[in-house]
């Protein structure tokens, strides 16, 4: 797993202050998407167990921080190595999570007994997670005017809350 980008400070990626990171590679090949270097997944940094404590130590070092928000590319691709890291995370700093992918929440359900590791992976992953900004880009249905999102067919789920509502 490699990490294009991160911002260390930002109100764009969800609510309040958040520390963004950016995971590289990318294979919905959105038409429009506004990022076409992180479809690439060999682009950025190599993501090791140094690179991690850097991370871990800027994120609990920085008090104004409301929560960690991962984007990409789309880091669905690269859920089973991200999978201990967001559980890491969670435990360590107790900050909520968002993360943004060109998946659909029910697609990514759909995958829960894959044999793929990636794939059944997806599934853990999601189930560790506060909020998911789920759906592929359309760049047809843009509206610069919706909050936290690139285009209307996208959408902002209370992970815990979606999940009640599907066991009733």
């Amino acid at each position: 797993m490699k990490i294009l980008k991160i911002f260390k400070e930002t109100i764009s990626d969800g609510p309040g202050i958040r520390y963004s990171i950016y995971i590289a590679g990318c294979l919905h090949a959105c038409y429009g998407c506004h990022n076409l270097l992180s479809w690439n997944f060999k682009v950025g940094k190599n993501f090791d167990k140094e690179y991690e404590k850097k991370i871990i130590f800027e994120i609990k070092s920085n008090s104004l921080l409301n929560g960690i928000t991962f984007s990409g590319g789309d880091p669905m691709f690269s859920a089973s190595e991200l999978l201990p890291f967001i559980r890491k995370l969670k435990k360590q700093t107790g900050l909520n999570i968002w993360l943004y992918t060109g998946f659909t929440i029910e697609e990514i359900i759909a995958k829960k007994d894959s044999p793929n590791k990636n794939e059944c992976s997806m599934y853990k992953l999601l189930l560790e997670l506060d909020t998911l900004v789920d759906g592929r880009f359309v760049k047809e249905l843009y509206d610069p005017n919706i909050l936290y999102r690139g285009s209307s067919n996208q959408r902002l789920i209370d992970v815990k809350k979606y999940f009640k509502l599907i066991e009733t």
